[in-house]
C-alpha cells in the first residue's frame, strides 16, 4: 500500500557516520509507522529502528541503541536513519519497511511494505 523509495548507500570507515533516507508515497505518511532493518549475507533479516506514525515514539535495537536515531522530516514524507561510530558488523544491505501494526515489532513478517535496499559497507 505504500511505495519505498531508499537513498543511495555507501562505504564508510570504522568510527564514521553515515545517514539513510527513505521517502514514500501513496497515503498518508502520518498514517502508518516505519522502520528500518537490515540483512547481511547469509544471515536473516534483521531489526534495527521503528518510529511511530505520529513521530513520537521510537524503538532500536540493542545492537544500535546509542548510535542510531530514526527519525521522520518537518514535511512529513521522509524517515532518516542517522548512523554514527559505524562498525564493520553494521555491514549489510539496509531496508525501509512499513505498515506495522505495532510500531516497534522487530518481525519483519509483520512489516507490510518494503523499499528496494541500499548497501553499507563500514571498512576496520
Amino acid at each position: 500500500q505504500v511505495h519505498l523509495v531508499e537513498s543511495e548507500g555507501g562505504l564508510v570507515q570504522a568510527g564514521g557516520s553515515l545517514t539513510l533516507s527513505c521517502a514514500a508515497s501513496g497515503r498518508s505518511f502520518n498514517a502508518y509507522n516505519m522502520g528500518w532493518f537490515r540483512q547481511a549475507p547469509g544471515k536473516e533479516r534483521e531489526f534495527v529502528a521503528a518510529i511511530s506514525w505520529g513521530g513520537a515514539n521510537t524503538y532500536y535495537a540493542d545492537s544500535v541503541k546509542g548510535r542510531f536515531t530514526i527519525s521522520r522530516d518537518s514535511a512529513k514524507n521522509t524517515v532518516h536513519l542517522q548512523m554514527n561510530s559505524l562498525k564493520p558488523e553494521d555491514t549489510a544491505v539496509y531496508y525501509c519497511a512499513a505498515d506495522s501494526r505495532r510500531a516497534g515489532d522487530p518481525d519483519y513478517a509483520k512489516w507490510g511494505s518494503w523499499g528496494q535496499g541500499t548497501q553499507v559497507t563500514v571498512s576496520s
